[in-house]
């Protein structure tokens, strides 16, 4: 008889066995994690080695990533200097046969060539320029012997010219013939050194204009050259200042410079305008070396062709140095399997499911590789903010190395790879173990 009040329980749960079968079974994923965690410390050298190669590999692959695109930055920033989508053509020379410096015919831009190459539906905008820097610029308080730069008034929508105070050159400054001037940052600063400017006189090689602008910063690293110019209406420099030498034309000028009709493409622009300069001065197109120029936009191709190679090759060997950290968790697993057998064994014994042990092992390589990648983004992206803090503007073409969002999407992506094969092999290998064989080992 029974007592009363008593409860009445399943049969099953008379079994010595059947209890602790029945709380293994029901344990949580806290607990399961609990065990990770305990069976993670028990050997604290082999987890932080074992860690320190993910964390080294993610680290690896997002700074070098990060250091290519600092340079593919850096590069753009300073061709960005020049101008957006930009052809500069000089005055050229002539070969008497192709590929031959014998012989040759010089020739010179004229004002005539723009106006053809304005009508060219290649292109969208066309400016003209005449430089000599031979002539000599004096204020009321210094002298200098800067570049004078004739120019139109499309020269600021083809090339980067940002003001700083004041206007730049207007249609009616070249209609007009007007004499004045805009200066550049360092003549500025040479001319004017820490007094007003705008409104006050210059004379260049003794004829007087007037300062109605000054241009802000465009150096390039080192190279200050454009912050020396000053700019002047192309009809006053041509009228004032126009190219020395023999059989020149009256319209001559130093560049043409273009910008074609499709953005960032000169497939079509660049044979157009070779037509129309090879017509005009009695040549043949095809003669390639006749040509006096500077394409930007496939200077800009070829970086970034050249980035692109070096994003795959750093990030390949960031790769590799995340597959050999990857492969060093599934041995340490492994072993740690092997160490464990017994425990294996004792787990199964008392009624572990084969899910119950396969989870444990599976969250061990998936928490040490989690972790230990977490770690390698944290500190990989604290480096780059310090370069980013300390070389900001300190090397000429380059940018400080940053977080680029697809190479931390590719680590997460072979963080997640490497954490399921680092746990789920060798969380199989001891689910399927015979608890009676597991026991039996030393």
């Amino acid at each position: 008889m029974r007592p009363p009040g008593t409860a009445t329980f399943p049969a099953a749960y008379h079994s010595p066995s059947a209890l602790p079968r029945r709380l293994i079974a029901m344990q949580s994923f806290s607990d399961t994690l609990g065990q990770v965690f305990r069976a993670i410390m028990a050997n604290k050298l082999r987890t932080f080695l074992t860690m320190f190669g993910i964390a080294w590999g993610v680290g690896s692959l997002l700074v070098l990533v990060g250091l290519g695109e600092g340079f593919r930055s850096g590069q753009h920033r300073n061709l960005s200097t020049f101008g957006n989508d930009v052809v500069m053509m000089w005055n050229g020379t002539i070969p008497a046969v192709a590929n031959q410096h014998t012989g040759m015919r010089p020739y010179q831009l004229t004002l005539r060539d723009e106006a053809d190459l304005r009508r060219l539906p290649e292109l969208r905008d066309v400016t003209a320029n005449l430089g000599r820097g031979d002539l000599y610029a004096v204020s009321a308080f210094s002298n200098t012997s800067g570049q004078v730069l004739g120019v139109e008034p499309n020269f600021t929508s083809v090339r980067f010219v940002p003001m700083a105070q004041g206007r730049f050159i207007d249609s009616n400054d070249v209609a007009d013939q007007r004499r004045v001037v805009v200066l550049g940052l360092k003549t500025a600063q040479l001319l004017f050194p820490g007094r007003p400017m705008l409104g006050e006189t210059v004379t260049i090689n003794d004829i007087s204009f007037t300062v109605i602008g000054q241009v802000g910063s465009i150096s390039r690293g080192n190279n200050d050259s454009d912050n020396q110019k000053l700019y002047i209406p192309l009809s006053t420099m041509q009228e004032l200042f126009a190219m020395k030498g023999e059989n020149i034309a009256r319209d001559a000028v130093s560049s043409i410079q273009y910008q074609p009709a499709r953005k960032g493409d000169t497939g079509a622009a660049v044979p157009a305008v070779h037509k129309v300069i090879a017509r005009n001065h009695g040549f043949d197109p095809s003669l390639k070396d006749a040509f006096e120029e500077w394409d930007t936009i496939e200077e800009e191709h070829m970086i970034g062709a050249i980035f692109n190679a070096m994003d795959v090759f750093l990030g390949g060997v960031g790769i590799v140095t995340l597959a050999l950290g990857a492969v060093g968790i599934i041995n340490i697993m492994l072993v740690s399997v092997t160490e464990r057998t017994q425990e294996i064994g004792v787990l199964k014994a008392i009624g572990a499911t084969r899910r119950a042990i396969l989870a444990q092992f599976f969250w061990e390589g998936l928490l040490l590789t989690g972790i230990s990648g977490l770690i390698g983004i944290a500190l990989s992206a604290g480096l780059m903010y310090l370069l980013d803090h300390f070389f900001t503007g300190k090397v000429p073409g380059f940018d400080p190395p940053r977080l680029v969002p697809w190479s931390a999407a590719l680590a997460i992506g072979s963080l997640t790879l490497c954490g399921i094969a680092a746990g789920l092999y060798p969380a199989s290998k001891a689910a399927a173990m015979d608890p009676i064989e597991a026991l039996r080992r030393e």
